[in-house]
């Protein structure tokens, strides 16, 4: 039997998307010329991304939170894990044909795979979750500041270990999302939804909860895409990307 829907998180997973939707619309019209924005210096750009990827790594710690919470065995957790995997390697592939010189090779999907399992591991930790988590961001953040003074430190600006995130400059890649900060944000939202949890601010007999026909108007859709979120990720950008390339080519 399969375990009921929390639809206010599936909501709250849903928006990242649409908000995700939307920027990398402005950034694909960057890319065909029709708009000139800096989306690697211009904080305008590089705090939304900062913000939509929280939010989405957020959700993902309080899904694992739901799943820990409903019993999910290990089986049906690497089945999930497997399709997470397969999708970045797919990702990887079309993004070495798109851009051979920053290709993707630890994006968002490759850090989630190996999060999901710290997380998963971890999530007996309690409260001891919120400190390591605050450590992982504190780490990740301060890095850059502090390892430029060390002499051998540049080693962990290669890619076989840039994926720490302990790095002193951002490696030249299409999307980067190492352990460190971003694996603290996963571990928040692990630590928050089992303090929810436990304090029944969420809980499987508050309807409201995850019924999806219980939620009106907007939130009802975004419910209904934050279920379906690996799919509606690997799906966007192609249709966005093919859909301006059609127009790009009807305007000649």
């Amino acid at each position: 039997m399969q375990s009921p829907r929390f639809d206010s998180v599936d909501a709250l997973r849903g928006f990242a998307m649409v908000w995700m939707t939307a920027f990398h619309f402005c950034f694909d019209l960057n890319h065909f010329g029709y708009i000139h924005q800096n989306f690697f210096n211009d904080p305008f750009w590089t705090w939304q991304r900062t913000a939509i990827l929280s939010l989405f790594l957020f959700t993902a710690g309080l899904g694992q939170a739901i799943a820990v919470h409903q019993g999910q065995s290990w089986k049906r957790f690497w089945g999930r894990w497997a399709r997470v995997a397969a999708c970045a390697l797919l990702v990887s592939a079309g993004s070495y044909l798109m851009f051979p010189q920053t290709w993707i090779y630890f994006g968002v999907l490759h850090g989630m795979a190996v999060m999901l399992i710290l997380v998963r591991l971890t999530a007996g930790w309690g409260r001891w979750l919120w400190l390591v988590g605050g450590l992982c961001i504190a780490i990740g953040l301060i890095a850059q500041y502090s390892l430029y003074t060390g002499a051998n430190a540049e080693f962990l600006n290669s890619r076989a270990m840039n994926w720490l995130g302990l790095i002193t400059h951002k490696p030249r890649t299409e999307d980067y999302v190492p352990l460190l900060p971003w694996l603290g944000v996963m571990w928040w939202g692990l630590a928050a939804g089992q303090w929810l949890l436990a304090r029944r601010a969420v809980q499987l007999s508050a309807p409201w909860a995850f019924d999806h026909r219980l939620l009106g108007g907007p939130l009802r859709g975004l419910s209904l895409l934050g279920r379906w979120s690996l799919s509606y990720y690997m799906l966007h950008q192609p249709l966005l990307m093919g859909s301006l390339t059609a127009m790009a080519w009807a305007l000649r």
